[in-house]
């Protein structure tokens, strides 16, 4: 059941107009947080936005005995590791289900304690996100994994983790961050090839090389790691949430407004920006952030094929399939990274968009999902006005951009399990209230 603090009664047909601000990025803030594992020591992270992730890792952390202080006005965390501790299994187990964090802290957590445990994994149902890319790494730093443990799996390394030769067969983000997190402290040199290059890990990296960590990057995708005997807290500004930042110029888009995102930052986003620009958007890029805007008339179809970075992220795409459906013509969405990203689309169309999803590959890029029986490429036809109605939370993003519909319907819309959005979007109610939203 739905509470009523998880239920959002919106009426739609309004532009949203105004200035928020985004703050960092989610999908690297929890992971320096479990960096600073890594040291004994003080470390203090700045830009925080203030996300329920933020608080299921400070809480993760807490259970190993790390001092964790959240100060969210001023989006300041600060982590002391001097003291860690293996974690009771059951009370990990109770916060997993709200985050796929817990593998992260096996290589900080075999280093500074020999063993990990890991349960069960939760996070948005949006595709298979499986966790053999990480089991297999530290199985080649010389970790023991047991996967038959009753409760989840537990992770030994009695002889300590040792460099290795490691290749990612598709460069998976959170199997990059686990073996950038394990080698650092590994003995000898690791060589990780077929990485991911995602701005969100850059910063990891700068991170860890701020504690003491010796990483160097090369174009073709490849990380060489040099093991180092001990690392130090650090002092770190996170970068801005890209996703976020997009997530609200197609809300600008889709509802005809006109949206300044401060703090949103050009070079991270310039593959949206280019097809923010082809589909008709307008915007401004300024030291303090990026104003984006309809500027009326008609919006223009693209064709988008999702892709690891710097390719179009796969987190950019539903908000933005919202303002497709006012476009004028046939738009066309290849998803290459998650085979259910495009389960939100179903109240999209009982809402009036025109939507039709399809298995094969609509476009050219190398896909993982050929021949398989996944509707992961979608065609919208617009331009259809959109009437309010009753919508589930499927899953974060899918959320964010059922909340964008409803602001572009016309009429009252009813959208329920709105605390999924709370993982990603710090104060969404507050922010929309400031464009000028209209609630019931």
């Amino acid at each position: 059941m739905n509470s009523e603090n998880d239920v959002l009664r919106v009426v739609g047909g309004k532009p949203l107009n105004g200035q928020i601000k985004v703050r960092g990025a989610k999908n690297f803030v929890s992971k320096a947080m479990v960096a600073a594992l890594l040291a004994p020591g003080t470390s203090v992270l700045k830009n925080v936005p203030e996300i329920r992730d933020v608080h299921v890792v400070s809480d993760l952390l807490r259970l190993h005995g790390v001092d964790v202080d959240v100060n969210g006005e001023k989006g300041i965390v600060t982590i002391d590791a001097t003291h860690v501790q293996l974690a009771d299994v059951a009370d990990v187990d109770t916060l997993s289900g709200s985050s796929r964090i817990p593998i992260l802290f096996s290589g900080p957590l075999l280093h500074r304690l020999g063993e990990a445990f890991i349960p069960a994994l939760g996070g948005c149902n949006i595709g298979g996100r499986p966790i053999d890319f990480h089991l297999e790494t530290l199985r080649k730093l010389g970790a023991n994994v047991d996967k038959e443990h009753k409760d989840g799996i537990h992770i030994t390394a009695p002889d300590g983790l040792h460099g290795a030769k490691i290749h990612l067969p598709y460069p998976s983000v959170g199997a990059t961050e686990q073996t950038l997190l394990a080698a650092v402290l590994a003995e000898g040199k690791t060589e990780l090839s077929g990485a991911a290059i995602e701005p969100e890990i850059m910063d990891l990296v700068s991170v860890l090389q701020k504690m003491g960590a010796i990483i160097s990057v090369d174009v073709d995708r490849t990380f060489r790691i040099e093991g180092v005997k001990q690392l130090k807290g650090y002092t770190h500004t996170s970068l801005t949430d890209r996703i976020e930042a997009a997530s609200w110029a197609s809300a600008a888009l889709a509802t005809h407004g006109d949206i300044f995102v401060k703090g949103a930052t050009q070079p991270e986003m310039m593959t949206f920006l280019n097809v923010f620009r082809k589909i008709g958007g307008e915007f401004d890029v300024t030291d303090k952030g990026i104003r984006f805007w309809h500027p009326g008339g008609d919006l223009k179809p693209v064709a988008i094929e999702t892709d690891v970075h710097p390719g179009f992220m796969t987190d950019w795409q539903q908000p933005l399939v919202v303002a497709l459906t006012q476009a004028k013509g046939l738009s066309i969405v290849h998803e290459t990274v998650y085979e259910n990203r495009f389960g939100f689309t179903k109240p999209l169309v009982q809402m009036g968009a025109t939507i039709q999803l399809y298995r094969e590959c609509l476009g050219s890029l190398p896909c993982r999902f050929q021949q398989r029986n996944y509707k992961h490429s979608a065609v919208i036809f617009g331009p259809t006005p959109l009437t309010g109605r009753d919508i589930d939370v499927p899953d974060l993003r899918g959320g964010f951009s059922h909340l964008i519909a409803a602001l572009a319907a016309k009429g009252p819309s009813t959208v329920r399990g709105i605390s999924l959005i709370d993982r990603g979007y710090a104060d969404f109610r507050g922010k929309l209230a400031a464009l000028g939203a209209a609630f019931e």
